[in-house]
Order: structure tokens, then C-alpha cells, then sequence
């Protein structure tokens, strides 16, 4: 749950973000795909897919990498922080009708910047990391 207020003295290397645990289905899939104009089978059609040699439909990179935001956003709360970079490595496809777990830790921190580092990743239903990444936040000076 997002803390209403996060202050930048309270954060600690170690402190969890998530676990948030989402099923993620085909419809929010074909959804994204269509507000964002990547309306290609990969991303829509399970036989579309299968042509281009992928298990079946999958999510789209950018929206792996949104929710990945929210996670980091929603661990902000109404603090005074703001997420100034993200950045993701794609391991496995992340299949849509499953269950995904988005979570991560803060991993540095530092006093005159007024930042936090954090490993953050989205994993399956067996505990397999599919998308992992790093994300920085700054809190006011």
C-alpha cells in the first residue's frame, strides 16, 4: 500500500517495495495495446504470435515497464519525490492471463543527493524474474 507521506530520513537500504500481485489479463493487453497504437499481433493474438515464434501473446515492453513506474510511484506516495530515471532489461516475455508479482528494494542511498536507488523486478507465478530493472528516486532538497 502507498505510504501517505514518505520522507527521505525514513528510507533504508533493505526497505521492500510490493509485493503488489496482479492477474494481468489478454484484455488489458489488446487495451494497451490499442491506446498506445501497437495494435500487432504479438501484442493482440495468440495464433498471430505463435507465427512469429513467441508462446502466445504477450505484453508489450513499455507496458511492462509502466507498471514497473507505478510500483515505484506507488511506494512514493503523496511524498515531495519524484522518479527521475527507470531503466529495464527484458529477460522472458511477460504472458499475459497470469499472475505477476511486481516488487523490489531500495539498494543505495545518497545524503547530498537526496536519492534512492532500487532493484525493482516483475516475476511469474514460479518466482522467475521476467523483467528486472533499476529505478532512482529524488526527494525535495
Amino acid at each position: 500500500m502507498p505510504q501517505s507521506q514518505r520522507h527521505y530520513s525514513d528510507v533504508k537500504i533493505g526497505d521492500a517495495l510490493g509485493p503488489q500481485e496482479s492477474f494481468l489479463s489478454k484484455d488489458q493487453v489488446r487495451g494497451y495495446a490499442r491506446t498506445t497504437g501497437m495494435w500487432v499481433p504479438r501484442f493482440t493474438d495468440d495464433e498471430g504470435a505463435r507465427k512469429e515464434g513467441l508462446p502466445g501473446m504477450i505484453t508489450p515492453g513499455n507496458m511492462s515497464l509502466a507498471l514497473l513506474s507505478k510500483l515505484v510511484t506507488d511506494w512514493l506516495g503523496a511524498s515531495d519525490a519524484k522518479l527521475v530515471r527507470v531503466g529495464t532489461t527484458y529477460r522472458q516475455p511477460v504472458l499475459p492471463d497470469h499472475t505477476i508479482i511486481l516488487q523490489g528494494f531500495i539498494t543505495h542511498t545518497n545524503d547530498a543527493e537526496r536519492t534512492a536507488e532500487m532493484d525493482i523486478w516483475i516475476e511469474n507465478e514460479d518466482a522467475e524474474r521476467l523483467v528486472i530493472g533499476t529505478a532512482t528516486v529524488q526527494f525535495a532538497k
